[in-house]
């Protein structure tokens, strides 16, 4: 397997972070665009970007781009491309995707036509006229947006965001991978000490760990490219090793999570200790009215309860009030929240010094950053 086009989708506002992730890792052609990042690579930068990603969704390999207006026009498309140096006479293929703003909108339409497409393709070049589909798992996928279509194969398997940590989560999770994205917004790297006194699960509080500790997330799972034959162990092995060396010495980092819940405190602490990351986080059952900052400086990251999915929206924007009473100004102390509530800063009682439009799930957030 040679230099390839890959994609690595991911949540809307998280691009460029995402891009400046690739590059570190020596990916080619690095291009954002719009809820994903392309990039070139060989299958080093595969295993490295599936093992090492803190931002991506998952990792696929780009089969093709083009236009279809027709499924005439899809399945002859389809069929032009170079399946067969992938997916082997056993192997399985099932197909998966999505369509938006499209001519070709039937997803079930898509998917038949796509598979007969595929198994035309590979009939002609392994000269036989069944599939048994018993071997290695070679997962395509579509996406088609305003009748263009990108054709792939996915290489991670379970999303990425599936670090291995979190079992169970509390009852209004904020995904890994958005979790990474705000504590690199955050720069925890640079910060010895983080807080979220509303730690639910301890997701921020974990991806901040790991991202201060130059974790990579991904080094203790698998991924379906695993058993390719076209990516062989021994890389798999040697970026794992990669990862490992660039972890290097613990530095002197520091995590606190407080929540009114003790079944969250509880899940945090155990949730740390399976991401590897226990002797660095403490967390105790503590309100919010009782948080205080000090002269010794930290960083404050938090994504609080809001009406539309816990709490009625009184009692969501009454938190909001009690933060701006709590997370005080000081040179030495940043607050970074994530919240949907547009009337958000009125409620905090001052301005962000800085803003910027996340996606939790599918609810448009804006990440309110103080640090002055």
């Amino acid at each position: 397997m040679g230099p390839q086009l890959f994609c690595a989708p991911c949540m809307f506002g998280i691009e460029g972070i995402l891009g400046d992730e690739l590059r570190r890792m020596e990916a080619l052609e690095v291009r954002p665009q719009n809820g994903r990042v392309l990039f070139k690579g060989g299958p080093e930068i595969l295993a490295r970007a599936n093992i090492g990603s803190r931002y991506a969704e998952r990792i696929q390999v780009v089969m093709g781009q083009f236009k279809a207006l027709s499924f005439e026009e899809l399945f002859e498309k389809v069929r032009e491309l170079p399946w067969e140096r992938f997916i082997g006479k056993s192997d399985r293929f099932p197909v998966k995707g999505w369509s938006l703003d499209s001519k070709l909108h039937s997803i079930p339409d898509c998917q038949s036509i796509i598979k007969k497409a595929v198994v035309e393709r590979l009939k002609e070049r392994y000269r036989v006229s069944w599939f048994e589909e018993t071997g290695t798992l070679y997962q395509i996928q579509f996406t088609i947006h305003k009748d263009e279509i990108t054709m792939l194969i996915d290489t991670s398997g379970p999303g990425l965001h599936k670090r291995g940590y979190r079992a169970k989560s509390g009852e209004a999770p904020i995904k890994e991978t958005l979790a990474a994205a705000i504590a690199d917004l955050a720069r925890v790297r640079y910060a010895p000490r983080v807080f979220d006194p509303c730690c639910g699960s301890g997701t921020l509080l974990i991806e901040s760990a790991l991202a201060a500790l130059r974790i990579a997330p991904g080094i203790k799972r698998k991924f379906a490219s695993s058993s390719w034959r076209q990516i062989p162990e021994k890389i798999w092995d040697q970026e794992r090793s990669r990862a490992k060396e660039l972890a290097g010495q613990k530095n002197e980092f520091s995590a606190w999570g407080g929540d009114i819940d003790e079944e969250s405190v509880a899940l945090t602490l155990k949730n740390s200790e399976k991401a590897g990351v226990g002797d660095c986080i403490t967390a105790a059952v503590a309100n919010l009215s009782e948080f205080k900052i000090n002269s010794d400086g930290g960083a404050v990251l938090c994504n609080p309860p809001y009406g539309e999915r816990l709490l009625d929206l009184r009692a969501a924007e009454e938190i909001i009030r009690l933060m701006g009473r709590v997370f005080k100004p000081h040179p030495k102390w940043s607050y970074y929240i994530i919240s949907p509530h547009d009337d958000f800063e009125n409620l905090f009682g001052r301005p962000a010094d800085k803003r910027r439009k996340l996606y939790n799930g599918m609810l448009k957030c804006q990440l309110y950053m103080y640090y002055k």
